[in-house]
């Protein structure tokens, strides 16, 4: 039986994940602002799990209705058919609920009449007055948008942006699945240099080399739905075999990663060790001024600091412009950064191509395109016919 799932992402990147999705097998129910929901048999669990770059989560969809009052969201709660996702044992409780110009905007008072609603169904459907919650957990999270209630069990547990490789971490580091959603903007593949010159603890070039060995982000973790009883372990066991046989282990990437700081270049590489991936990246301690290269068509995607301290501010100015000579050297490279800095263009002194508005988090950001020149196209040599 097909259910329906919910998976969120960053605003802006709602094309890129349907995209995904779509690529998976699945069809697209609806598409909305920060997330997307998709149809899709139990094994859509372990795949969307294992499998999307670009989500931060996957939720069981429960239900969808209109509430105004706190009277409403108690019944209509309770009308849910909880018993069929959550057994006698379960530890339940709602973990998160957003409301958006919505009557309902008391995130507490929704959590705690929703559990009361949740408990007064379980005690009608299985016909007993106390729960002793010993068993796994079913968080459950609430989206209340202009009154309309969305409610959906999250399968994932920890975000699924910790792909459990970032052990080491630097200041104001992009997230995993923010970045592969940006190289996954970009037209860059895995036979095109890449080059991060502000790569910090490496995410960037990490998820980069991920993405060209076909290597699934959530290979290497753990997630909560392994637990239930609805998602049998044979399930995970497929998709875990199926993400070993998709991995390209015969290929060679040129991927680069700079940091002004030596030591948060070592711990970039120490990062790429445990991503598996060290031997397709060279981090190295290196300033944004000794950007160059002999490649042609290159790539640089990075995430460029944008002075969240006064000190750091004043300094932007003078970075950005140096940037923007290096680039400028690299004349068939295509540059694409994303940052908050306003005077970004300005400075780097030269007008985007493409410019796409990106919340990171509460920070509005910018994801600027600088487009190079295609490489020529390859022609196939013909065998002379005798």
């Amino acid at each position: 039986m097909k259910q329906e799932w919910i998976v969120p992402c960053h605003f802006g990147l709602e094309a890129v994940l349907k995209r995904e999705i779509l690529d998976l097998g699945y069809e697209i129910v609806k598409v909305e602002d920060g997330k997307v929901t998709f149809s899709g048999e139990k094994e859509a669990c372990a795949r969307a799990n294992l499998f999307l770059r670009t989500t931060e989560r996957v939720l069981l969809k429960v239900g969808e209705f209109k509430a105004e009052t706190f009277d409403e969201l108690f019944e209509k709660t309770k009308a849910l058919p909880w018993e069929e996702y959550l057994p006698a044992d379960a530890k339940f409780w709602v973990t998160k609920a957003n409301s958006v110009k919505s009557k309902l905007f008391s995130p507490s008072d929704v959590q705690r009449i929703m559990k009361k609603a949740m408990v007064e169904r379980m005690k009608q459907a299985y016909k007993q007055q106390h729960f002793e919650e010993t068993g796994a957990d079913y968080p459950v999270r609430v989206s209340i948008v202009k009154d309309i209630v969305t409610i959906g069990i999250d399968t994932s547990g920890v975000s699924l942006h910790k792909r459990g490789y970032r052990y080491w971490t630097s200041k104001a580091p992009i997230t995993e699945t923010l970045a592969a959603a940006l190289l996954m903007l970009t037209p860059w593949n895995r036979d095109r240099i890449l080059v991060d010159p502000f790569c910090g603890c490496g995410t960037f070039p990490i998820e980069a080399a991920l993405l060209g060995a076909n290597m699934a982000p959530g290979r290497n973790r753990n997630f909560q739905a392994e637990n239930w009883e609805l998602y049998p372990a044979k399930i995970w066991s497929q998709a875990r075999e199926e993400a070993d046989s998709l991995v390209r282990r015969d290929i060679e990437m040129n991927i680069q990663g700079y940091d002004i700081d030596a030591d948060i270049a070592a711990k970039a590489r120490e990062n790429a060790k445990l991503a598996g991936v060290e031997k397709y990246i060279h981090f190295q301690c290196r300033p944004v001024s000794e950007l160059s290269s002999s490649k042609k068509y290159g790539f640089i995607v990075t995430n460029p600091p944008y002075g969240e301290r006064m000190e750091e501010r004043e300094a932007l100015p003078k970075l950005y412009q140096e940037f923007g000579r290096v680039f400028q050297a690299l004349d068939s490279w295509s540059c694409y950064m994303i940052t908050a800095y306003e005077d970004a263009q300005k400075q780097f002194g030269r007008k985007a191509d493409k410019n796409r508005k990106i919340y990171n988090g509460m920070i509005k950001t910018y994801f600027y395109q600088f487009m190079g020149p295609k490489p020529p196209k390859k022609t196939e040599k013909k065998e002379k016919q005798v």
